[in-house]
């Protein structure tokens, strides 16, 4: 039982900070800074791209033992297109105006490398449960990183948050934006990809000087040393 919670808790921490796929490993960064200008069309890519990694690091770990080594890497891009496939389909049928809004970066999370690594470097080598829990925590850490880039996007750009829930909770979410301030027309610079970039780098710098922060905390002794002077006879 302890070696099953280490193994969560190692996949928690990897997946939302140490070995994040968008702060660290730096993948899937095109439709990142493409679609987060709002913080529901983060959110909209962000549980698409969480659903089709859980599905389809269940299903490389399930079909793990039965897979030729030589040709693993085309299946695993098979079912992650399935997938993506099923995915595509129910934002069609039940989040039409999100799906639009989205546009090619929902098929495009095929070529996602986040999901294809996680497939080939974790569930491919693991029992089914854990190779769930990798897909829940690192879609979780993307997502999170997605959120974050629309909230500062939104935030600058419009001076709105939520802005367009309605497209992906229905239409009771209306009443979850929120009006920070008006402005007769947005802020293009955090709107379009050079602001994207630019907040994308400074999550990055943010997130490094933390790491560092916390480093030099650790080497920190809890205890001031108290120094011993050596008597020795003559």
């Amino acid at each position: 039982m302890s070696d099953i919670k280490q193994e969560i808790n190692t996949l928690t921490w990897q997946g939302l900070w140490r070995n994040n796929p968008a702060l660290v490993q730096l993948l899937g960064l095109c439709p990142l800074l493409a679609v987060t200008a709002t913080v529901t069309n983060g959110l909209g890519l962000g549980i698409a791209t969480t659903l089709v990694l859980i599905g389809s690091n269940i299903t490389v770990s399930l079909v793990r033992n039965i897979v030729p080594n030589e040709i693993r890497i085309p299946i695993f891009v098979m079912v992650i297109a399935a997938f993506v496939t099923i995915v595509e389909l129910v934002m069609n049928a039940y989040t039409y105006e999100l799906f639009l809004a989205l546009g090619i970066f929902i098929p495009l999370i095929v070529t996602n490398c986040a999901i294809i690594g996680r497939a080939e470097a974790y569930a491919s080598k693991n029992p089914v449960g854990f190779a769930a829990y990798d897909g829940l925590s690192m879609g979780l850490g993307f997502t999170v990183v997605l959120i974050a880039l629309g909230v500062v996007r939104e935030i600058l750009g419009y001076g709105t948050l939520f802005s367009g829930a309605e497209l992906l909770l229905g239409d009771w979410a209306s009443v979850l934006k929120i009006t920070l301030f008006t402005t007769e027309s947005p802020f293009l610079l955090a709107i379009l990809p050079p602001g994207a970039f630019l907040a994308m780098g400074l999550l990055i710098a943010a997130k490094n000087a933390l790491d560092l922060r916390i480093a030099s905390i650790a080497k920190v002794p809890s205890e001031k040393q108290v120094q011993r002077a050596r008597v020795t006879a003559e």
